[in-house]
């Protein structure tokens, strides 16, 4: 079942579903919370960016309520910097009190408007200025080598040999 996220920071949420896992299964676990922060918003939406345009409408709101709210939000903002956040958490059982924990940020903007049919949630209006695109306008296999994901697995793969080895 599902675990709830009651804190405020990525690496939290992401101990907690991890211990949440282990306890359910006894067995190892491993677990994450990402996001998008925006510096103008005080890093907003964050951990609530799957969740951001959440109504009492509806139950889950679509990527595209996500993206509508925050450039929303954005309009009239000149500063667009942003970040992907990813924090992975590896425990090998659920008191484990030394968990792997990996994290990264992937730099970009807020565009003003969507660009790009790949990807999801915030892809499309997330634009990588070193790489000349939004995330959307990506291909899987560049996506998968330079995002947030990306940098924290390749983290917490060190870690891991480093810890078994």
């Amino acid at each position: 079942p599902a675990c709830e996220e009651p804190h405020p920071t990525f690496i939290e949420n992401a101990l907690t579903k991890a211990r949440h896992a282990a306890k359910l299964s006894g067995m190892a676990a491993l677990a994450d919370d990402s996001g998008i922060c925006v510096k103008a918003l005080d890093g907003a939406p964050g951990i609530y960016s799957a969740r951001f345009a959440l109504s009492n409408q509806k139950k889950s709101p679509t990527d595209t309520d996500n993206i509508q709210l925050l450039l929303k939000k954005m309009v009239g903002i000149e500063d667009r910097a942003a970040h992907f956040c990813a924090t992975i958490v590896f425990i090998e059982h659920a008191n484990d009190p030394e968990p792997l924990i990996a994290s990264a940020q992937w730099h970009g903007q807020i565009l003003h408007e969507p660009q790009g049919d790949g990807g999801f949630g915030y892809d499309p209006i997330f634009y990588v200025p070193t790489l000349q695109k939004t995330v959307a306008q990506l291909s899987s296999i560049e996506k998968n080598q330079y995002s947030h994901r990306a940098q924290a697995l390749a983290q917490l793969y060190s870690a891991l040999v480093q810890k078994f080895s």
